[in-house]
């Protein structure tokens, strides 16, 4: 009856966790394809200011996962979650009613560490709710959830803002807040299973920790290709690749528009197909398959601009380019984030998800500044160089498989290996599956 109570329990906070990780998303949709346009436009400080907010968000996430890692561990994930969360409703609302470089870069300061201490606080309230069976399963329901509040949260406010009413920004920036407050009230209520903390062990400390960390050889291997992973695909989504689409192959705006939404409704449409194939394969394998076929989509996106088809032709390969990015993180979500969980020690998983979303983060901050240039100016070469990049991506992935145990690689055999129903050992049932 206990452990009855206790699934119910996990169940019931895992349903308040999605739930919030929709909300954040639909805030964020709202705010983040504007941005740009509302600091360099509406409040006319020009785009340099306008580039150094999109700085600032980086630089933030840089500065404050380190510790994030720290106080997710000693504290628990749900008090650091709820504290990010009103540092970021705060951000967004001081954002919105800005109208000077200096209010407006700590205002974005404030909004960039309360969005980057939420993913690995997140990430930790699911591992902590989950075990190894559901665990895909449940990253895999929260990254739909987070491109579908992006997708409907950027859908409505295109059509509340107006570049010419700094009002329209306001509101925009206020709903946003308003998310943020409101997944304050849904979480703030959720009833966490007791998980160990750095607290409950005897001379642990925050240094230690982080020494530990980089001694896993594996989850050291595990940063580098989540490193080359997040800079070959998502550090040039909105930098490299657009400027490539706009500059060598004539890719209109309403066109990169319609990529992006492609990209989004691939990840919708695939992802749960895609988790039956994930779930019954080595992690390795899966993510050394994404690298193939990203590298299929840099080929694709070759041909876009370097080949002498018509317009339509290379329109038609540019879009193709994000649905296949976007069925390749359709694969990467139900494996890299459990895995991370999987390597981490027991009450070191906030640490290990902090660490991840660090170097997700520093691949996003070099990525653009890489990719934007060589985009821009030398076609031919930025295409080889990231079609590279992505080869890189399955070559890491297998050197990465040598690392880990059978039920790190494959969770589900660890599980068939107990006993089957009807008293069947594993092994004997794995060997009539193959």
């Amino acid at each position: 009856m206990r452990e009855v109570n206790v699934t119910r329990a996990r169940g019931a906070a895992m349903r308040r966790i999605h739930v919030g990780n929709a909300l954040s998303a639909f805030g964020l949709g709202f705010t983040v394809p504007y941005l740009y346009v509302y600091v360099a436009q509406v409040r006319g400080l020009g785009s340099v200011t306008a580039g150094l907010v999109l700085a600032v968000f980086a630089v933030a996430a840089l500065v404050v996962l380190p510790f994030a890692g720290r106080a997710i561990v000693r504290r628990g994930p749900l008090p650091v979650l709820l504290a990010a969360l009103v540092l970021a409703a705060v951000g967004a609302l001081s954002l919105g009613v800005s109208g000077q470089s200096a209010t407006v870069l700590l205002s974005a300061a404030l909004l960039g560490a309360g969005q980057a201490v939420m993913q690995p606080a997140l990430a930790t309230m699911i591992v902590d709710c989950s075990d190894t069976e559901n665990r895909s399963r449940a990253f895999a329901m929260q990254f739909f959830l987070q491109n579908l509040g992006l997708g409907v949260g950027g859908l409505i406010g295109g059509h509340l803002v107006d570049t010419t009413s700094a009002a329209s920004f306001t509101l925009l920036f206020a709903i946003e807040a308003a998310m943020f407050l409101v997944l304050v009230a849904v979480l703030a209520t959720v009833r966490m299973p007791r998980a160990p903390r750095m607290a409950d062990a005897p001379g642990s400390a925050g240094r230690g920790s982080w020494r530990e960390l980089l001694g896993n050889r594996a989850m050291v291997q595990l940063c580098v290709l989540g490193f080359v992973l997040f800079f070959a695909c998502y550090g040039q989504f909105e930098s490299g690749l657009s400027a490539y689409g706009v500059e060598a192959a004539g890719i209109s705006t309403s066109t990169l528009g319609t990529a992006l939404a492609a990209n989004t409704l691939m990840i919708v449409v695939a992802q749960f197909a895609v988790l039956k194939f994930v779930e019954r394969r080595k992690r390795s394998r899966v993510i050394a398959a994404v690298g193939l076929i990203w590298a299929v989509a840099w080929a694709v996106a070759g041909y876009a601009g370097l080949g002498h088809g018509s317009q339509a032709m290379a329109t038609a390969a540019f879009v193709s380019t994000y649905a296949l990015f976007g069925l390749g993180e359709a694969m990467l979500s139900p494996t890299l984030a459990p895995l991370v969980a999987d390597l981490a020690p027991d009450g070191m998983a906030g640490q290990y998800n902090s660490a991840f979303a660090l170097v997700k983060q520093l691949a996003l901050a070099i990525g653009p500044a890489v990719g934007g240039p060589l985009a821009a100016s030398l076609h031919g070469p930025y295409i080889v160089t990231f079609l590279l990049f992505s080869l890189g991506i399955t070559v890491l992935a297998v050197r990465l498989g040598r690392q880990l145990t059978e039920v790190q690689d494959r969770p589900w055999a660890g599980r068939s290996r107990v006993v089957r129903q009807g008293g069947a050992p594993a092994e004997a049932v794995a060997g009539a599956e193959a």
